[in-house]
Formats: C-alpha cells, sequence, structure tokens
C-alpha cells in the first residue's frame, strides 16, 4: 500500500472518528460552541458531526478527494482559531493549547498534501481517472 493511500486512509479516519464520537455527545459541543459565542449551536453541531463523516469518508475512499481534503483543511483551520487559540486562553491551559494549536495545523498541512496531490491509487478518483483514459 502506497504512503499516500496510508496518509489518506489517516487523515479521513480522524474524521470520521471524530464525527462520529461528536454524535454522543451533541447537547456539549453546542454548549461550546455556544461559548465561543458563534450563533446557533444547536444546529452548527450536529452538522459538523454529519460534514466530518461525510467528508471523513469520502477521504477514506479517496472519492472528490481534493475538494473533501480542502474543505476538511478549511474546517480544521477555522476550527483551530476558535478554539485553541493559546495565546487567549489562561497561562495554565497555553500549553496544551498550543500543541492542540500546532498538532491541528500539522493536519492541515496533510491535507494540503491531498489536496495538492490528489488521492493516490487505491482510490475512488483514479479508478474513475483510469475509466476516462481507457474511454478515451
Amino acid at each position: 500500500m502506497s504512503a499516500a493511500v496510508i496518509g489518506r486512509l489517516l487523515l479521513g479516519g480522524l474524521f470520521l472518528l471524530a464525527g462520529l464520537d461528536k454524535f454522543g455527545g451533541l447537547e456539549g459541543l453546542a454548549g461550546y460552541i455556544a461559548s465561543r459565542g458563534l450563533p446557533l449551536p444547536g444546529v452548527l453541531a450536529p452538522a459538523i458531526a454529519v460534514f466530518e463523516v461525510i467528508a471523513g469518508l469520502a477521504l477514506i475512499a479517496g472519492w472528490q478527494a481534493r475538494w473533501s481534503a480542502l474543505a476538511l483543511a478549511a474546517f480544521t483551520l477555522l476550527a483551530t482559531v476558535l478554539f485553541h487559540n493559546y495565546w487567549a486562553m489562561p497561562a495554565e491551559q497555553q500549553m496544551v493549547q498550543q500543541l492542540m494549536f500546532m498538532k491541528n495545523l500539522a493536519i492541515v498541512g496533510g491535507l494540503l498534501m491531498v489536496a495538492a496531490l490528489g488521492a493516490g491509487p487505491a482510490s475512488v478518483d483514479a479508478r474513475r481517472a483510469s475509466q476516462r483514459l481507457a474511454a478515451a
């Protein structure tokens, strides 16, 4: 299995599991969203969970991988700035929040690599591309 496929599976799996986990705690997630002053936390919480599951599955399958990766990168970057703004946290929280911030930036970097290079082999995108070439 290629490194591109393994990377795609690991990144997609992260979002799939995070989204599924959010379904078990939508009220808590809505409360956390509300604590940051964001509008419609009762709508955003399930929407985020659904988004993470669908985009994670798309990335795992390698279906529209570039778009899935870009959407997840934008989502992760936004969530990182909104929820892990370590510079505005109390001193006792700054170290952990900075680690979370940097981890998320690394995930954004991996997603941008998928967006730039595509799904790689063993993907729906690769299968579709080979079918288009065969039909041409």
